[in-house]
Formats: structure tokens, sequence, C-alpha cells
């Protein structure tokens, strides 16, 4: 499971103060977003054995990318290639109102990996007429557009303008409304035509053994179409099924990249992943999700593959994603001593004592820095993961956890300054408490959140894991979430070592309470419901606390000179809150309990207060801030000797988002414009 940036929640933005060294983490601001840029400290320092490693494991993560965009949509190709051609190669009015408004269009699709909000899953509105759209087809170079045999510009523009214009169609990537059928409503290219809600649930349900200990999770890599006879059958994404050709590359710099691992362990990790995009195996994922969890010694790592399931509206299949990684050994030291007490987090864990491990096994974290993001983790990307996902391998195997912290650096050093925490923090003592232990809280939790919550906790025998069904990724991260409030405020974070006093904790309980009560809703339009997993986990987090804190005096909601601020009479209390709810999330979790989930979720993870949102919005406008932020990859480049060998890998920062993306699309072009 990863979790989204929750600096990026408080709106961190461009600052005065942004540069370090010459270094400037922000870029450019297009529509609702901040493009950053990261710094991979140490890349200079590591051998050439190790530079080489992250040069082929970068390359097999960037040839991944086609994939994305025609899993969020089946038309995500041909619209990027379109809006592409447009971009580079027409010849008109370039300083036109509507060109800049199709450049603004293509830059949100670049960011989104498709035309709907990477965050809030609606499609975007465009600002420029199908007829200006027509008049720039028709005047690039036919042989460069999309278009399949036989097809005319016309027609191409026939089959995607609806796509683009009509409200109506493909209007949610992801929808989640109560009482839907969320595979026929949702936009997502993880289903065939006309393949239904019932139909999908009923296909998978039918393949679960409940007496096998070990289940592998059907469906995660493939799509479920109707076959010519009627029937469903699924289409595994393996080397030679959909999407073999990006797989194939993939594998191909996989396999260069094998000779320069750290270690003989991790060269079986790569074997082990090799394989599965060869036979596309869950079996085989399996395997190899438990040798990859069990290598904590290599300093190098990575993430490749169909891993996070937030994009299915079932929370079955998986997006495909990339990271590659190396340690970072000083800051390290924090998490290990978090992950080394594992089991006392465990037996003191506020939930009932049925759900709790009796044995926490093959826990193990650390922090990375981030050397390249590609997939679903690019441009926007999580600041911790923890992984595998199955939760008997969770269970019987452990799992592995990371905190990004380069990516929380930028995060950070782009905040500061930005006058957020001045108009939305209810006063100037507060505004101190966060100053000072408002970043080292930030990365605590994220910590917990990765390292023990996502690995805490069991499920109750004969419980299906899958049974929460659309529900399951929000109380999965809210139980993770809850896991590091609880215990930010411990004592035992003292004794480690891990908070400086007793009053730190109180920054992140703030800025938790005010994000998901109140400040978030700057990501949400105005009218709309509150649709993505880790935002409706905060809401719900904050407005169940708020609804029972509220009458006892613990947490409020205050009018001063015409502006709602959050305030906390009683942090204790507010711990014990926390708690509670943990353990009622644990038990809904634990228990398989669909019906709970759901009333949790719809109760206080969706609606909008309206007037509230009205006037968060206003306050922020007037700050001139992006909500959202994505960060721009740095540039590797290889040399070679006569013999084909690496010689040497340079590091550059200067790539402009543009130039980045067109870059990417030129090179790691790897798909057909239609992947059906």
């Amino acid at each position: 499971m990863t979790s989204l940036a929750l600096s990026a929640l408080g709106a961190a933005a461009q600052s005065a103060k942004e540069a370090d060294g010459g270094f400037r983490y922000t870029d450019e601001r297009f529509a609702d977003i901040q493009m950053l840029r990261y710094r991979v400290e140490g890349f200079d320092e590591l051998t050439l054995r190790q530079k080489t490693f992250i040069y082929y494991l970068q390359e097999a993560a960037l040839h991944g990318r086609d994939i994305l965009f025609d899993q969020n949509g089946r038309y995500g190709l041909r619209l990027r290639r379109l809006f592409e051609t447009i971009y580079t190669d027409w010849k008109g009015d370039r300083t036109s109102r509507e060109f800049a408004a199709l450049t603004v269009y293509l830059k949100r699709l670049w960011f989104s990996s498709g035309i709907h909000h990477h965050y809030g899953s609606e499609k975007f509105v465009p600002e420029f007429t199908p007829a200006f759209l027509r008049r720039c087809a028709a005047e690039v170079p036919a042989e460069k557009l999309p278009l399949q045999p036989g097809e005319t510009v016309e027609a191409l523009c026939d089959a995607l303008e609806p796509v683009i214009f009509d409200p109506t169609v493909m209007p949610m990537r992801v929808n989640q409304k109560d009482g839907e059928d969320l595979v026929l409503t949702s936009a997502s290219h993880y289903y065939g035509d006309g393949v239904t809600q019932a139909e999908a649930e009923a296909f998978y349900a039918a393949k679960k053994d409940p007496n096998d200990p070990c289940p592998v999770a059907h469906g995660l890599n493939s799509r479920l179409v109707r076959n010519e006879r009627g029937a469903l059958e699924e289409r595994v994404w393996k080397i030679d099924g959909l999407y073999g050709p990006a797989i194939a590359r993939i594998v191909e710099f996989l396999e260069k990249a094998r000779p320069y691992a750290d270690r003989p362990e991790q060269q079986q990790v790569i074997d082990r992943l090799v394989d599965f995009y060869r036979t596309g195996s869950l079996r085989t994922f399996d395997e190899y999700s438990i040798l990859w969890l069990r290598d904590t010694e290599s300093l190098v790592d990575f993430v490749c593959g169909f891993t996070e399931t937030y994009g299915d509206p079932l929370g079955l299949k998986a997006s495909w994603e990339s990271i590659v990684n190396f340690k970072d050994l000083k800051a390290t030291e924090r998490t290990k001593r978090l992950s080394e007490n594992a089991q006392w987090f465990e037996d003191n864990s506020p939930v009932d004592g049925r759900f709790k491990k009796k044995e926490c096994k093959g826990i193990s974290a650390k922090v990375i820095t981030a050397a390249i993001l590609a997939g679903d983790l690019y441009p926007s990307t999580a600041i911790g993961i923890n992984l595998p996902n199955s939760d008997w391998v969770r269970r019987e195997h452990g799992s592995k956890s990371v905190t990004i912290g380069n990516l929380t650096d930028a995060y950070n050093k782009a905040a500061h300054g930005n006058g957020f925490d001045e108009e939305f923090v209810a006063d100037e003592a507060t505004r101190r408490l966060i100053s000072r232990y408002g970043d080292l809280c930030d990365d605590l939790h994220t910590d917990l959140h990765e390292c023990l919550g996502h690995g805490s906790g069991r499920m109750a025998p004969g419980a299906d894991a899958d049974s929460l069904k659309a529900y399951g990724s929000t109380i999965e991260e809210a139980r993770a979430d809850l896991f590091g409030l609880y215990y930010l405020a411990d004592k035992k974070l003292v004794e480690l070592g891990l908070t400086p006093d007793a009053e730190a904790y109180k920054a992140q309980y703030y800025t938790y309470m005010m994000n998901g009560l109140m400040t978030q809703l700057v990501r949400i339009r105005p009218g709309a419901e509150i649709e993505e997993a880790h935002m409706r986990n905060r809401a719900l987090i904050a407005r169940w606390v708020y609804e029972r804190g509220r009458d006892a005096g613990i947490v409020s909601l205050v009018r001063r000179e015409g502006k709602t601020y959050v305030e906390i009479a009683d942090y204790e209390a507010l711990r014990r809150l926390f708690g509670e709810l943990l353990a009622e999330v644990q038990r809904i979790k634990s228990e398989g309990d669909f019906e709970g989930a759901r009333l949790l979720v719809e109760t206080y993870g969706v609606k909008v207060d309206p007037a509230l949102h009205d006037e968060v919005l206003r306050r922020y406008e007037r700050l001139d801030l992006s909500p959202y932020k994505g960060f721009i990859n740095p540039r590797y480049t290889a040399t070679f000797d006569e013999e084909g060998r690496v010689t040497g890998v340079t590091i550059d920062y200067t790539e402009k988002y543009d130039e980045q993306m067109l870059r990417y699309s030129r090179d790691y072009n790897t798909l057909p414009d239609v992947n059906d």
C-alpha cells in the first residue's frame, strides 16, 4: 500500500526560499498543479556497479510507461499521441488562447496518464473547441497521427471528440458512488465493454478456494473481457499476452541490470520477477514478493510491476508502477528502531486481541532516496510504500516498508514560507508548534503508517480479505493512518529517541485534523463529493473523531472574523478517540464486515459541507497556491566502451517538463494505439 504525501495536503507551494545550493525545488505551474524537482543526494558517491544497476533499472521502469496510459482509459494512448503531434507539429497561431488551452490539456493528460484527474478521477473540461481541435488535426502530418488502418483524420476526430468533450461519456476514471454499477460507470480499462460489477464479482468469487491458506490475488494482472461466445475470460498482462511489447522491453532491461545487483539474493528477485512477466502466474508473483521482502541488505532496490489496486473500482486489478532507489543509511536508523520494536507496538495496540498478530514476522523498514519514478508513481507519487499487499504473505513472511526521504524533503522545502499556516492554523502558538515539529512528525507518521500500520493486525479465521470490495482501500489506509496517529503520541517514541519530547505529536494531530476537516477540500471541485481513497480515509477519521469529541470539548470548529479554524483543547483525549476508531476499523478489516465499512465510509468519508467548502476555497485562492504537486525526474546518461560496457553514468536536473514527456513518448514508445 502506498501513502500519498501528507505535506502536499498542506498545499506545499512555491517559496522564495526554495533554492538549495543553486537547486530549485519548484518548477512550472499549470491548472491546479505545481511541478517540483527532487535531488538524488548520494548518487555521485555510489560505485560504478551501483550506478550501472540503477541505470538499467530506470530504463526498465520507463519502458512501462505506456501500460498505465492504457490502463487508465482505452483511448489514453491515442489521445496522448494526437495532442503531442499537434503540440509539436502544428504551424498555426501558437500564441492563441485556444492553443494555450490545448497545451494545458496536454500537460494535464501527461500528468494523469490519461484524461481524468489523477486524484479526483473526474474528466478534464477542455477550454478549446471541437472545431479548433479538428482544424489542428487536419493541419499536421497525417502519418504522425494515431490513425487506425484505413481511418481518416475526420474519422479519428469523430471517434475521439465525444471522449474529450461530452461530459456524459466516461465522466469518471474510478467511480465509487454507492449504489451504482462501479465497473460500468468507471472509465479505467480493467474490464471489457459491457462487463458489469455483478459479473466481475461473481467471476472472481468463483475462482477462490476457501480452504487455500495461501490465496493468490485473482485478477491482479489481467483485463476481464467477454469473448466471442459471450463468456467472461481474462486477458493476462504478460510477455506473450496483453501489453506484451512493453513487458518484453521491461524484461530486457531487468536482465541487463541483473549482473550488477548488489547481492545474489537480489539476482534471484529479478529472476523470479522475470518469470512472472513471462508466465503471468500469480503464484510466481507471490514467490517473487517473498524473495523481494526478504532482501533487506541490498543498498539499491526497486519496485517494478503491477502493484496497487486504487485504479480499479473493485480493488482487484493493479496499475503498473516502478521506483528505483537506494538506502539512506543514516535516516534508516530511525525506521530500524520501529521495525525492531514491531512486536511491542502490536502487543500494545488498542485493538481487540483476537485481531493482533501473535508473532510479527519479517517486518523491515528503511528510508530511501528515490532515483527514478515511473508508471503510477510518476509524476504524482507516494512518500511511503509498504509491500507486498497479500494478506497471507504479510502474515507468514512479513512486509517491507520505505519512507522516501528525498521526496518528503522536496515537499517540505517547497512548502516553507508559503503563507498556508498563517491562513488556516488557529493561533501563533500552534503555528510555532508546527514549525518546530511538523516536518519531523510528518516523517514519523509516514514511518508508522507504512512500517507498522499496514503490517499490523490479522484477519479472523475464514474472513475474506477482498470482502470490503470498493471500501477496502479506504479502510486499509484509515487503519494505517490511525495506527500512526495513536502511537505518535506514545512515550515509547520518546524512549526510542524518535520524538524529542512529549509535546511533538501535537503538531501532527493538529495538522491532521485541520486537513481532514477542512483544508483537503481545496482538492475538491464545488458541488463534488470525496472520491479518492486517501482523502476519504482522512475525512473519515477527522469527522468521526470530531463528532465524538465536539460535545466533550476535545476538538471544535470555531469562527473568528468570518473564518473557520480547528481548535484542540485536549490532545490526550483526542488520542483516545483515535484508539477507539482504530479498534473499530481493525475489527471491520479483520472480520471482512462490508456493511460496517460501507456505513463508516459513506457516513464520514464522502459528503462535503458546501458552506465550509466554499469558505476554504475562497481563502485558499487568495494564497495563489497549487493544491497538487508532482515531480520532474532527473535524467540519467550512460557512456559505454567499445564492448558495450557502461563506463559512467551522469545525472542531470535541467530537463523541462514538456521536454521530458516528449522524450519519454519518443524513447519509451512500446505499445500500439489500441490495446483491446
